[in-house]
């Protein structure tokens, strides 16, 4: 006998999209003297001019919850309707029990499947490819899908390589059953030769001056930039064409372009190298938001759906990379205009 699903293949979609960023804005004036650096070397070096850093006291899932609840909000769904909650994050401080569990149960969610996906810049889209196998498959039929970090607390501010790249903040989808397909394939591999060119490590910095970690190793992200921007430009390129090559689309059917704001020369090099025409707008939230890792691509797309409301409905370009090295991107259809 063999097995068959009680719910037949359905396809999914992004129904809305949510955003949190922190209240605290950072001018690369504020970081500049303990890296000897200037506002004009950081703004050529990565586009970046501000960043947004949480409080002390606010932590990555009451960023995750913030924007869970704009997203919820804007689906016209009730939370208590999520069946899975996928968080990707690498700043939750704790190993276990996960940062999802804790937004479920602040949003009292019950009974919903709830896991962490730790694939840093590149986990928004594995977790958004998720989603979209859950709801197909019929094992899910509503997905809150967040990409949340708080980096702040995990900056040596005397690094000149990375205390002015991370920034926090939070961003969130519903993902929900659609007549129609509203997620490519996702497209997603890694390159674990170079798996340690960003990297938490060890330092001796105390995290909070005063607790009971201040004597233990905090680990601080570090990253070696000349070898992840090579790999971001040559090979990420490749895969931002094949996952348009994927879904049976034209570089002409791609409305906008959101990649992980990791830095904005890389993102201008991915542009061109992938060939996409003068008329797909792109998404260049890095210059005042920083790089907030897995956070970034729904960020970028909430202000690029605010700037331009237009796109609301029409086919964007996802790619994320980061650290492992990873990626993972998938073309969708960006969500309807809220009600």
């Amino acid at each position: 006998m063999t097995l068959t699903f009680k719910t037949p293949t359905q396809n999914a979609r992004i129904l809305s999209v949510g955003a949190y960023r922190p209240e605290r804005v950072v001018p690369n004036s504020e970081l500049v003297d303990r890296i000897e650096s200037s506002d004009e070397w950081i703004q050529q070096r990565t586009g970046i001019q501000t960043r947004h850093w949480a409080r002390e006291d606010e932590s990555v899932t009451d960023m995750a919850v913030a924007a869970a609840q704009i997203a919820i909000a804007r689906a016209g769904i009730k939370a208590q309707e999520i069946d899975t909650i996928i968080f990707a994050t690498i700043t939750y401080p704790y190993q276990t029990p996960s940062a999802s569990t804790e937004v479920a149960q602040r949003l009292e969610i019950k009974g919903a499947a709830a896991f962490d996906v730790g694939a840093a810049c590149a986990g928004f889209s594995y977790s958004l490819g998720l989603a979209n196998d859950m709801i197909r498959s019929g094992s899910a039929k509503y997905v809150l899908v967040i990409g949340g970090e708080k980096i702040s607390d995990f900056l040596d501010l005397d690094d000149r390589a990375t205390s002015f790249i991370f920034a926090d903040g939070a961003g969130a989808v519903i993902v929900g059953p659609s007549d129609t397909v509203g997620i490519g394939p996702t497209i997603s591999g890694s390159d674990v030769e170079n798996r340690e060119a960003i990297a938490m490590v060890p330092s001796w910095i105390a995290y909070k001056p005063g607790s009971d970690l201040a004597a233990t190793s905090w680990p601080v992200i570090h990253q070696e930039g000349q070898k992840v921007f090579r790999w971001a430009v040559y090979e990420v390129a490749k895969v931002g064409k094949e996952i348009i090559a994927a879904t049976g689309l034209q570089p002409s059917d791609i409305a906008a372009f959101i990649p992980h704001q990791a830095n904005e020369r890389i993102i201008e090099s991915l542009t061109k190298s992938m060939e996409l025409p003068e008329s797909v707008i792109v998404a260049r939230d890095i210059r005042t938001t920083g790089n907030t890792s897995a956070a970034s691509i729904p960020l970028a797309m909430d202000a690029l759906l605010a700037e331009h409301p237009d796109l609301h409905g029409k086919n964007a370009l996802l790619i994320g990379f980061g650290a492992g090295l990873v990626y993972a991107g998938q073309v969708v259809e960006l969500p309807p205009q809220p009600k």
